[in-house]
């Protein structure tokens, strides 16, 4: 039985999933995984269900009808792993833009240096991010900037989507209450963490784009971040954490 569990949310990663998977069970720690598929219409789901022959109690899906969001497909995936008693929970896209091998590196940053979050950072460490336009990696940055600079909070790279979270910090966050879905839950979720006065550490990472498959990324998930910051903020001011 491991003590973590890496939760990869997918939609239509068919390219991508086999090789994640096979990446990530042949590290020398032991992971379990588990794929929140949004009923991706390529067979996703059917892949995963194969090589849960090959990987029998380490490999799980849920399953759910509709595209329904990254942020609540890792609600869902927290949830699941609070009830099976892990004690390290690992965001993780299935695109290999989050490299497998920095999972120990999160991994130590809690378990070892005692971090109750720990962000595979982007930008701790100048900018690490490999085959983005330069246009992106500009909006990405000075979207952390912008984050940094409203919330006043610590962490460089906020809008991060590869973290690891020690479980007390998700038991103590009212799950049923974060309110974003694309880049505004990372921030969301980081800020919550700080303002209950979890310690966050970065890890830095080398971040590479997708080369198979197609990417969700939208103008609308940077708006909810934008907007979403301000509104997050003002609503911090008249709650007690």
């Amino acid at each position: 039985m491991s003590n973590t569990l890496i939760i990869i949310p997918t939609y239509n990663e068919i390219e991508n999933i086999e090789d994640i998977l096979r990446l990530v069970f042949g590290l020398e720690k032991s992971y379990h995984v588990l794929v929140v598929d949004d009923g991706s219409p390529d067979g996703t789901a059917n892949i995963v269900k194969e090589l849960q022959q090959e990987f029998p109690g380490q490999l799980h899906i849920e399953e759910r009808t509709g595209k329904l969001g990254l942020g609540t497909a890792y609600i869902h995936g927290f949830k699941w792993a609070l009830i099976h008693d892990y004690s390290y929970i690992i965001e993780m896209d299935a695109d290999f833009s989050h490299p497998p091998n920095s999972l120990i590196d999160l991994y130590n940053a809690c378990e070892i240096d005692g971090a109750d979050v720990a962000v595979g950072s982007r930008y701790i460490s100048g900018v690490n991010v490999v085959n983005w336009p330069m246009s992106r990696v500009l909006m990405s940055y000075f979207a952390s900037v912008y984050v940094r600079w409203v919330t006043r909070i610590h962490v460089r790279d906020t809008t991060a989507g590869y973290v690891c979270y020690h479980r007390r910090v998700l038991e103590r966050i009212d799950l049923n209450k974060i309110n974003f879905v694309g880049y505004a839950f990372q921030i969301e979720m980081k800020f919550t963490a700080w303002r209950l006065g979890f310690k966050i550490d970065e890890v830095p990472i080398i971040f590479t784009d997708r080369k198979k498959g197609q990417s969700k990324m939208s103008s609308s998930i940077f708006k909810e971040a934008i907007f979403g910051v301000l509104f997050m903020k003002i609503k911090s001011w008249f709650k007690k954490y």
